[in-house]
């Protein structure tokens, strides 16, 4: 079976073409070796999968014949990621929270106001110099 088929049918990617695109980005590797989106995978092969900043590590048991459920895909693959690889991720939202604060964008409505108010302020006391 193809490595894009594959990967799709043991649910990494939502779509074949969005595994296609991640094989030809360079993305997924076998045995440590990039690989094009039509490599097929046999059983005992260690895959590697970088999705979402993460590196996935996958050891291949068996090549489903279809795309299966949730609940059946741990008969044709054994997740082996490191649980530092998970922390990695979680430590990348944080650094996100850190530099930009929730709500620091663009003003709310009330804080437009403010800022109008505050700029008539100003105005009105440049205009009493004169």
């Amino acid at each position: 079976m193809r490595i894009d088929k594959y990967l799709w049918c043991v649910r990494y990617f939502k779509t074949r073409n969005i595994a296609t695109t991640a094989c030809k980005k360079g993305h997924v590797r076998i045995n440590d070796a990039v690989v094009k989106p039509s490599r097929d995978v046999y059983p005992s092969d260690k895959i590697i999968v970088r999705k979402n900043q993460v590196q996935h590590h996958l050891t291949v048991l068996d090549i489903p014949p279809n795309r299966v459920g949730a609940k059946l895909v741990d008969i044709y693959r054994v997740d082996t990621t490191p649980k530092e690889n998970f922390d990695h991720l979680e430590l990348l939202k944080h650094a996100k929270d850190h530099y930009r604060k929730q709500g620091t964008g663009r003003p709310t409505k009330k804080d437009r106001r403010e800022i109008d108010d505050y700029l008539e302020d100003n105005l009105d006391e440049d205009q009493s110099n004169y």
